[in-house]
């Protein structure tokens, strides 16, 4: 078993070749002939990253010069415990891109022309403001919807709130871990939140099934599985590709892409038959272990292994690892899990795993969360929303407990069916035509739009769509929201800006609170300062600005409720029989499966493989392919082959080919061939992010092939509406046919 030197290979010597390679990169930065080892000559402010959601508390280091020199973590931080990711070290590079968003622009001819003029900010808020005070007096505030990801959403979902519009959606949900949530809210009343409470550090046996801990580089979790590692954990992974984490691991599956149900039921049958689920905790507090029971004798490791291609005896090998394990095992929810359309269900088995071996609540399974709450600004209580996205899909995703990203792209697109399509779109921080599957229909929807807002950092393929495009500065410049996640204790942490915007870029609340005050809204918005907000919340809960800024993260005692069940503890559940239901009563009301059964999902037609798609450590999906510091560890992906597909196709590495998926649509862009034994032979395998098409990002454009654009048959999950996004194949193509390139 390799310990955590082998698992996380980041040497000092790594770590500052990465900063000094990136801001050398940039130009924008020169050496200071003091010594770079004495803190002491460096002033450092308190920030938390926002390369991705992970949002690690560190110190941002300036040099004499007052120059942007490092980022490093803080080591009070539970979420990083002072060490910080690539991403997290390579943030720097974020803001020295020369690429960046420098000045509002305003379109000037057709959307989606990439034709903009330079305006002042003033112009460009009267624009916005003008544009929605009309929109709301011809079809009402409720037509207008935020899409967002990141720290600035909370301001502008603000600002949508107070002007009468709750249709906020995170693409997060639908595209990513909704289907765990509502699978877990379903089984025990509670979702796995986010960080996720997994209590990794002293589990003994941890389950990863399709989750590539160690390449999408969740910070805690990866040194929580390096501890658990070291202490002798066994760590079983289920994947068609043979990832980092899997030759890490002491059984790695290679499961047969879209069986992964089959499995799971067969180690439920398996841990129920032999008796090795953990009766006491069962009995205690499950509702419809008997219904489980008999529902899942049928699948068996021999009928398992016609569907999945795992060996009866790996099968019944594992299921006694994690039972010898329990209850101090995780059988992980994961992250990325809109799959095959039955995603819902599949999550809802692995929480039904979990729940038998008596992992929640438990010593190294998951843990009870604990939360710094903070009250919000006095302001005036919001509106009440005439209507919500949900009328748009009456009698459809009721399960789902947020707004629905994809559900409110097809709402906007005309249907006499609705009486009310959106007409409006806010877009923060988030790439949809990178993230929406289904490309052809996310750009007819922005097409419907009568305003088109995107606030970003940097070009983007939504950038060019937009009629009106807010540059924001990057968050090594600018205050936020107070972090206040899930963790073991509650804890904050503080983001302020270690210098002034460049150019003309401002932040999320100033850009919400100028267009508040423009559409007579301004009370709610009535700090003077984003300092004045962000002391008065501190003061409500014994700190204050001043004190943050010293300190950038601060730690307070847990509640009386303790982290784990008591021996003897009665726990009610937040769920429909106060138990832990493994027969969800919750389901069964709206006519779903109340246990998780397996149905077989469509094979790849002849002479195309299943597209398959992941994470690489340094980049978070496509929104670091353009940092200099990031793009020069990895500037374009490759596709994976199996060596008996590399021959039947005559392919060799570095091979140049587009690839076309089962509905003919080509990749914009050429990727290079990898021969690898660590694909199945009936998949290819990319990292997502690549194969930008906006000419504007001089390091990512035409680099690599985009999975997302090769994503056109999408599965929607019927309880939740999330988006199953690999049921899509592809083939090889030494040749790109002319077509036309979405850009």
């Amino acid at each position: 078993m390799a310990n955590r030197r082998d698992f996380i290979k980041i040497s000092f010597t790594g770590v500052a070749g990465v900063a000094a390679t990136g801001i050398t990169g940039c130009k924008m930065f020169t050496p200071s002939p003091i010594d770079p080892f004495s803190v002491t000559q460096y002033s450092r402010t308190p920030t938390y990253c926002e390369v991705c959601f992970w949002k690690c508390a560190g110190w941002v280091y300036k040099n004499q010069e007052g120059k942007i020199w490092k980022i490093e973590g803080n080591h009070e931080d539970m979420n990083c415990n002072g060490r910080l990711c690539p991403r997290g070290t390579g943030g720097v590079g974020m803001y020295y891109d020369e690429d960046r968003l420098r000045k509002p622009l305003i379109r000037q001819g057709e959307r989606g022309s990439q034709s903009f003029r330079e305006a002042e900010w003033d112009e460009a808020l009267d624009l916005v403001a003008g544009r929605m005070e009309k929109l709301a007096d011809e079809y009402g505030p409720e037509c207008l919807a935020l899409f967002t990801h990141g720290s600035g959403g909370t301001y502008f979902g603000d600002l949508l709130r107070a002007y009468g519009s709750v249709n906020i959606a995170a693409p997060s949900y639908a595209q990513c871990r909704g289907p765990r949530e509502v699978a877990f809210i379903a089984t025990f009343g509670d979702g796995v939140e986010s960080p996720e409470i997994t209590d990794i550090r002293d589990t003994r046996c941890l389950v990863l099934i399709g989750s590539h801990l160690g390449e999408n580089m969740h910070n805690g979790q990866v040194q929580e599985m390096s501890d658990a590692i070291d202490k002798g954990a066994t760590i079983i992974t289920v994947d068609p590709r043979f990832s980092t984490v899997a030759a890490k691991s002491r059984h790695w599956l290679p499961i047969r892409p879209a069986t992964d149900l089959a499995l799971l039921l067969t180690w439920i049958n398996i841990i129920i038959e032999e008796e090795w689920y953990d009766k006491d905790y069962v009995e205690r507090y499950t509702y419809g272990f008997d219904n489980l029971r008999e529902h899942v004798k049928p699948y068996t490791p021999e009928w398992a292994f016609g569907i999945t291609t795992i060996d009866p005896s790996v099968i019944r090998e594992t299921a006694r690892e994690m039972a010898k394990a329990s209850p101090a095992v995780i059988v992980h929810p994961g992250r990325h899990v809109t799959w095959y359309g039955d995603d819902t269900q599949r999550l809802r088995a692995v929480a039904i795993l979990n729940a038998i071996l008596g992992s929640w609540g438990r010593r190294g399974g998951f843990f009870r969360p604990a939360y710094a709450s903070l009250p919000r600004y006095p302001a005036p209580p919001f509106p009440e929303p005439g209507r919500t996205w949900r009328e748009a899909f009456p009698d459809k995703y009721r399960l789902a407990d947020l707004a629905l990203a994809s559900a409110i792209c097809e709402a906007t697109i005309p249907s006499h069916d609705r009486e009310c399509n959106f007409k409006g779109w806010i877009v923060n921080g988030t790439n949809l035509i990178e993230t929406l599957p289904d490309q052809r229909k996310t750009v007819e929807a922005i097409q419907n739009l009568d305003l088109l807002v995107v606030v970003d950092t940097m070009p983007a393929a939504i950038t060019g769509w937009a009629d009106v495009v807010f540059p924001e500065c990057t968050y090594l410049e600018r205050y936020d929201i107070i972090r206040t996640g899930p963790h073991r204790k509650p804890q904050i942490a503080l983001r302020m800006p270690a210098t002034e915007p460049l150019y003309e870029s401002k932040s999320a609340w100033w850009m919400a609170k100028e267009l508040a005050n423009r559409l007579g809204l301004g009370e709610y918005f009535a700090a003077a300062s984003q300092e004045e907000e962000l002391d008065w919340q501190l003061r409500q809960i014994g700190s204050s600005l001043e004190e943050m800024k010293r300190i950038g993260v601060k730690t307070y005692a847990r509640g009386a409720e303790d982290i784990y069940f008591g021996s003897d503890e009665d726990v009610l559940f937040p769920t429909n029989s106060g138990k832990i239901e493994l027969y969800s009563t919750a389901f069964a009301a709206e006519g779903f499966d109340p246990i998780p059964q397996y149905t077989p999902h469509e094979e790849p037609p002849t002479g195309y493989y299943r597209l398959n798609y992941g994470r690489a450590p340094m980049h978070t999906f496509g929104r670091t392919a353009n940092n200099p510091n990031l793009a020069d560890l990895m500037d374009e992906n490759a596709i994976w082959v199996n060596p008996k597909v590399a021959r039947e196709w005559g392919l060799e590495n570095n091979r140049e080919v587009w690839l076309m998926n089962q509905d003919g649509v080509v990749s914009s862009f050429p990727g290079r061939i990898r021969v690898t034994e660590r694909i199945r032979w009936d998949s290819v395998y990319l990292v997502h992010g690549f194969g930008h098409t906006d000419k504007r990002l001089t390091r990512a454009y035409g680099r690599g092939v985009s999975d997302n654009e090769l994503i056109t048959r999408v599965h929607t999950d019927p309880i939740m509406g999330g988006t199953g996004m690999r049921g899509n194949f592809v083939t090889f193509l030494f040749k790109r046919p002319e077509s036309e390139v979405l850009s």
